[in-house]
């Protein structure tokens, strides 16, 4: 069933499984003598977007292969609703940007230029005689 879902999300985000880029190496840390003679460690790489996930959690090299599926289906996932999000925020920006100012803005803005220009005005003028 768990498996079933990594190949659901892989679909639904277009992976294909050519696309994964697989390397093992030995593991290090807790685990005893079979992280340190069988090659558990994972490294996953989705070769489009260059995201890369290593995964030593388990002493099990298939276990460690299916926890970088799904965590390298995360990383895709995450960036690419952050490149939505920044999309969506440049466009709000832009449309900000484009609108027009609110009439009494105008106004307050206007009226703050007209009394500096009068202060301006009143100013005395040095003669240099």
């Amino acid at each position: 069933m768990a498996n079933d879902s990594v190949e659901q999300r892989m679909a639904r985000l277009s992976i294909r499984e050519t696309d994964l880029e697989e390397s093992f190496a030995r593991s290090s840390g807790p685990g005893g003598q079979n992280v340190n003679k069988v090659a558990t460690a994972v490294t996953l790489r989705h070769c489009p977007t260059g995201i890369s996930v290593t995964v030593q959690d388990s002493r099990s090299q298939a276990v460690n292969r299916k926890l970088a599926r799904e965590r390298i289906l995360d990383a895709i996932e995450s960036a690419r609703e952050e490149c939505r999000m920044a999309e969506i925020a440049k466009r709000e920006k832009e449309r900000r940007r484009k609108s027009p100012r609110p009439g009494a803005l105008k106004r307050k803005i206007l009226e703050s230029k007209r009394k500096r220009g009068e202060l301006k005005k009143r100013r005395a003028k040095v003669k240099l005689d």
